[in-house]
């Protein structure tokens, strides 16, 4: 077996919070991390560089939110900006992943794991972060 699996780092952009996750491809599951707080979109740059300086990913994946029938709103081409950010900041690819149905999901399994009081904002931000991941590698 080769060594090589590549680390995947996982965003769930919002205009507030950003979560964020980190996959692994060799397991193709992901886990999430704190998620961030932004001020219309814009995140602590610095703690995105720490994120980045500890886990090392090799590609980077950034939730696209499409309207239900695929076409774009404002908050799409927001995170579009901050994917374009990402790559000119730390020279990693990234990419962009159609996110329509993950955050329902995270809701859900969040509620399967525990109910509604494990649904902070945080939390189901980058519960929606590891789904876009893990969605991204099964493909």
């Amino acid at each position: 077996m080769s060594n090589d699996s590549k680390t995947l780092l996982g965003f769930d952009f919002g205009t507030k919070s950003i979560g964020v996750a980190i996959g692994q491809e060799i397991t193709g599951t992901a886990s999430p991390l704190e998620a961030l707080a932004a001020r219309d979109g814009i995140p602590d740059w610095d703690k995105i560089g720490a994120i980045y300086e500890e886990w090392r990913p090799q590609v980077v994946v950034v939730g696209l939110p499409l309207n239900m029938d695929g076409t774009k709103q404002q908050v799409t081409f927001a995170a579009q900006k901050f994917a374009n950010r990402l790559h000119a900041k730390f020279k990693l690819p990234v990419q962009t992943f159609d996110e329509r149905l993950t955050t329902v999901d995270a809701k859900a399994t969040l509620f399967e794991m525990g109910g509604y009081k494990k649904l902070s904002k945080g939390k189901i931000d980058s519960a929606s972060a590891c789904l876009i991941l893990e969605s991204f590698m099964s493909q």
